[in-house]
């Protein structure tokens, strides 16, 4: 059995149409599972799944709440509810294509060594247009893919990207289950969790595919593509670059520092090719970004500017 996975928080407004568009797949009912986590939200939530329920009946649908503030604890918390064998992890705020199932079924039957997987995110955004300072590598910053749209493992580097993933329930068990000290937490945008699970999970040597038919649509509103949410977004990665790194010693931390270095002189080059070829709104986010990553990532604890 498949187990479909969506942990929610104040987006009411999206939840039924991502609950919708994975019950209305041409798929088997008794082949998975939809489990809801409810992370305190104060909207019209819960309101939403029992319309959900009612109209899907065939369903096997499970509602829960989880009291402990965090994606990381509902996340933890849905796959402790969850019965598949196979766990798949969809952002409240997605559209799934009527195939997703199927198609996620057909991979897994074609991969014998896959433990986990990304599928395609495509950005539908609210404003009719993506943001002028969207570029190639920034596509994550609105948790989308702009991978080749073929079947591949991820490289050395590469990770797959929240908002469509998944594993093996046997790969949890050995990899461990989501870190509650990263990850967003109510409107706070820490992050990281899924970074952490999928270095741990290449450690072990365990396989990870990204397949580009899983496909889905990812509803971006306008409020996460302004100059401000770049701004935090970078702040988020900062803090939980060093709460990831310092739990695993201060050389972990040093040798983030050294790629913070790196990153940097990537950021100027890029920044100057995008403004010699008059992108200089593209070259201002790349720059906004990695300036607010540095802060966060030296700046530790309560002191640090997104918490406030």
């Amino acid at each position: 059995m498949i187990s479909v996975i969506v942990c929610t928080y104040n987006r009411a407004n999206y939840l039924y149409d991502a609950l919708e568009s994975i019950a209305s797949n041409d798929f088997p009912h008794n082949e998975y599972e939809i489990v809801l986590v409810n992370n305190n939200s104060t909207d019209s939530t819960e309101e939403k799944s029992k319309q959900f329920a009612t109209k899907f009946p065939d369903v096997n649908f499970r509602y829960c709440t989880e009291s402990k503030q965090g994606l990381s604890y509902a996340r933890n918390k849905g796959i402790t509810e969850s019965k598949g064998d196979f766990i798949v992890f969809l952002d409240d705020d997605v559209v799934v294509k009527p195939d997703y199932l199927k198609n996620l079924k057909t991979n897994l039957d074609n991969t014998p060594d896959l433990m986990a997987f990304g599928g395609k995110i495509t950005p539908r955004f609210e404003a009719g247009h993506p943001p002028k300072w969207l570029n190639r590598w920034m596509y994550s910053l609105i948790s989308a893919t702009n991978c080749p749209d073929k079947t591949q493992k991820y490289g050395k580097r590469k990770y797959p990207i929240g908002a469509n993933m998944g594993f093996r329930r046997q790969c949890l068990e050995k990899s461990g289950y989501f870190n509650t000290e990263l990850g967003r937490t109510g409107n706070i945008l820490l992050g990281g969790e899924e970074k952490d699970i999928f270095l741990k999970i290449k450690g072990l040597g365990m396989e990870i595919y990204y397949f580009p038919d899983v496909e889905i649509v990812h509803i971006i509103p306008e409020s996460r593509t302004t100059e401000e949410y770049i701004e935090r977004v970078g702040l988020g990665v900062g803090i939980s670059e060093r709460i990831r790194c310092t739990s695993t010693g201060k050389r972990s931390l040093h040798k983030r520092y050294f790629q913070e270095f790196v990153k940097w002189c990537g950021t100027i080059e890029l920044a100057i090719y995008y403004t010699l070829t008059f992108r200089l709104q593209a070259a201002k986010g790349m720059w906004k970004f990695r300036k607010n990553v540095t802060k966060g990532l030296f700046k530790s604890g309560k002191s640090n500017p997104i918490y406030q």
